[in-house]
């Protein structure tokens, strides 16, 4: 087939950035606003956030992502089609299920939702850097995926509140969006153009790929059980009432899962991962743009990881305010940011974009802080009348509070401004031959803070108060701007920008 041309391309992107952002609120935000009004305490809500452990080893099945082709439809579209069935299956199934009454059936369903969420990504962010090949045409690409990413969000994790308000009903609206996911793979299978020139993955044994990524498994559920035990050796108890004790049966076993599933990943010969792990390495400052990735939104993770709880519980207001405010009005905002990001990025590039995107990013923590402090109505409210907009409506009149508005602009607007700059640099350091794993690998990491600090700060909160909570995740934003700072010359070198070195 010819190349449909540019316009056509980013469609697409737009496109896909919506069936990647829609279900990643309903293992999020959405879920937590479920949890909440369901009775579910804070430190269980925080731990309810490790449902999205997916999001953060994607990397290790990505690589069979871009060693096998799903018969008839190609590599990318392929892999699409399945995951987005797959996904509106699964809420249909969550749709049926009560987090209060069967938590832990709930809890493994919710993970298979964010594990088929996060094999999507893979192929999303494969797709969109194969398909932009022209690196000018980078900032554009993560401007309309970041689009197309936070109008979906809109619909999960804003609009799908104030259906719940008017409803009184999760299960419904999750079955709603199993039938938005069913659309997007239809759409997938149809209207997405090919991807001209790609890559063509390693020719390395099929049975050698699986027999690898068995062993990589295998690595997993031996990290986990050696760190249980060893635990467990030195008197801890993993069903402790102590939700620290909890938290720390969690991340030791996740710390002992990864290095040896790496480790035995490369006794079997998992090819098209050690390769693609070996030639992103071989970039120069490669282990230093990894660390880079994890503190760069670290704050920003801190302080969205219980928004929707805290507004909910800790300050009372209701499930239409939170939609209407900080879903509706607050994902508008982070498109806004999204879009001047990425019209921006055309003149900072990316070194500029993330030194200044990121102190801004620190600097909208503060809001959160201060709302902590003043409670609710503490500037004062607008009364929103009722209204029926077809798709939403809203029944009775709701407010709108003034330092909420105020606290959700300059989040959302940062936080979108942000996630451009670094959605450009992740794509900048892709290898073609291994855009999966690559882009996997990458955003993984991205995602660390934000799956890995709810249970923290789940705990975190009942132990020190909102207030300090919120001064901590300032705290934790430090450490990415400075060191983007100390990586000026391998992200101008990695943008080409060497020219612009003053």
């Amino acid at each position: 087939m010819p190349d449909l041309g540019r316009s056509h391309r980013l469609a697409a992107i737009l496109l896909l950035g919506f069936a990647s952002g829609l279900p990643l609120a309903l293992t999020g935000q959405a879920m937590q606003a479920w949890l909440a009004t369901d009775g579910v305490d804070f430190a269980t809500i925080g731990f309810f956030g490790l449902v999205g452990v997916p999001y953060t080893f994607k990397f290790l099945w990505a690589p069979l992502m871009d060693r096998f082709e799903p018969p008839w439809l190609g590599r990318r579209r392929g892999w699409l089609v399945l995951t987005q069935g797959a996904l509106a299956l699964i809420l249909f199934m969550l749709s049926g299920l009560s987090p209060h009454e069967r938590p832990l059936l709930f809890a493994q369903w919710a993970v298979l939702l964010a594990f088929l969420s996060a094999s999507q990504d893979v192929v999303v962010d494969a797709y969109r850097a194969d398909v932009l090949a022209d690196k000018a045409e980078h900032g554009l690409g993560a401007s309309l995926h970041v689009f197309g990413y936070r109008m979906a969000m809109i619909v999960s994790g804003g609009v799908a509140l104030i259906w719940a308000d008017q409803w009184r009903s999760w299960p419904r609206v999750y079955a709603l969006m199993g039938m938005l996911m069913a659309a997007s793979a239809v759409l997938s299978l149809c209207v997405l153009p090919p991807v001209r020139g790609a890559s063509r993955p390693l020719s390395s044994s099929a049975g050698g790929e699986l027999k690898g990524f068995a062993a990589m498994l295998a690595g997993v559920f031996a990290g986990y059980f050696l760190a249980r035990n060893a635990l467990r050796l030195v008197g801890l108890d993993p069903d402790s009432a102590n939700h620290w004790v909890q938290l720390l049966f969690v991340m030791a076993e996740i710390a002992a899962a990864l290095p040896l599933a790496w480790w035995f990943a490369r006794l079997a010969r998992f090819e098209t991962l050690n390769a693609s792990l070996a030639a992103y390495f071989a970039q120069p400052g490669a282990a230093l743009f990894l660390l880079l990735i994890v503190l760069y939104k670290l704050g920003d993770a801190f302080a969205g990881s219980l928004t929707t709880a805290f507004l909910l519980k800790g300050l009372a207001f209701s499930q239409a305010e939170v939609g209407i405010a900080n879903k509706i009005i607050g994902i508008w905002l982070t498109i806004v940011g999204a879009l001047v990001g990425g019209a921006l990025m055309l003149r900072l590039r990316l070194y500029r974009a993330l030194l200044l995107f990121g102190i801004l990013q620190l600097a909208s923590n503060f809001g959160f802080y201060l709302i902590a402090v003043l409670g609710k109505g503490a500037w004062g409210s607008i009364a929103v009348p009722p209204f029926d907009w077809v798709v939403v409506s809203l029944r009775d009149a709701a407010s709108l509070d003034f330092l909420l508005l105020a606290v959700v602009a300059g989040e959302n607007i940062t936080g979108g401004m942000g996630t451009v700059a670094l959605v450009a640099l992740l794509m900048a350091l892709c290898n073609s031959r291994f855009t999966a794993t690559h882009y996997a690998l990458l955003s993984a990491l991205a995602a660390v803070g934000r799956i890995y600090v709810s249970p923290v700060a789940g705990v975190l909160t009942e132990t020190i108060g909102w207030p300090a909570f919120y001064l901590f995740s300032i705290a934790v934003a430090v450490p990415g701007v400075v060191m983007v700072r100390r990586m000026r010359a391998p992200l101008l070198a990695l943008a080409g920008e060497q020219r612009m070195q003053t």
